[in-house]
């Protein structure tokens, strides 16, 4: 027998590979089983909402979050996320087609993830994104045009608001959100626009994601100095909605 060989059909070499193959099947496995670790059991997309569990669904796991809560995945517990939508034709897997405002259906471009209705915090348990305005130190940069007072114009060239102040990202040292104040039946109020959704010009904001008058429906946090990451979701999803939704044209075909 050769140097390495056990026996005259086995050696080293040959152990060694199917112990990496049984390792490999254990880590295939173990990645399957953490993917449905969130998420499961499903729900069809069909009319009869069957519970699908997939395989293979690993046993519950408990996390202790930095704020002492725990929360156990996966779990039997009831999706409290609600949308206002309904299959668009009797088939599984239907497109669903937003039921009333479509700008607040939570579907399509303007779905959110039910995160935690808590500000998002840094390393020394305070709010990440806070209003510029409470924040020393952070200015706009002088060769940079202020945004602030500047009129805010949505997709048909209305003037929908105009911005009070900018929310900064203090970990991160970034503007987050255009603080803008919009006018409502009951007086002027102040809503959120993600710097993403807009583009700064020298003498205006323009979003073209919504029209003008749509801003005074944005969601507003409800606390004036400080957002949290459900109040974040739903905030950039009203936004979303509006690529699509903002008015009757854009969700027709292009062609």
């Amino acid at each position: 027998m050769g140097t390495g060989a056990i026996t005259q059909y086995v050696d080293v070499a040959q152990l060694v590979l199917y112990l990496f193959w049984i390792f490999f099947a254990g880590l295939i496995y173990y990645l399957a089983a953490e993917n449905h670790r969130e998420g499961y059991p499903m729900e069809t997309d069909g009319f009869s909402k069957a519970k699908i569990g997939g395989w293979p669904v690993p046993g519950p796991k408990t996390f202790k979050l930095s704020d002492g809560r725990e929360v156990s995945v996966p779990n039997l517990l009831p999706d409290p996320h609600v949308f206002s939508a309904e299959p668009g034709h009797a088939y599984a897997g239907a497109p669903l087609v937003p039921v009333g405002d479509p700008m607040f259906a939570a579907v399509g471009p303007g779905a959110y993830a039910r995160r935690h209705d808590e500000p998002d915090i840094d390393f020394l348990g305070h709010p990440r994104i806070v209003p510029m305005r409470m924040m020393s130190g952070f200015e706009v940069a002088s060769k940079s045009p202020d945004p602030r007072g500047m009129p805010v114009v949505g997709a048909d060239g209305q003037v929908g608001g105009k911005v009070h102040d900018l929310w900064v990202d203090h970990s991160e040292n970034i503007v987050r959100y255009f603080e803008v104040e919009v006018p409502s039946p009951t007086g002027a109020r102040l809503v959120l626009l993600p710097v993403t959704f807009a583009r700064v010009h020298r003498d205006r904001i323009a979003v073209k994601s919504v029209m003008g008058h749509q801003l005074s429906s944005a969601p507003a946090p409800r606390q004036p100095d400080k957002v949290t990451l459900l109040e974040e979701e739903k905030i950039c999803a009203y936004y979303g909605a509006g690529t699509l939704y903002a008015e009757p044209g854009r969700a027709e075909p292009l062609l």
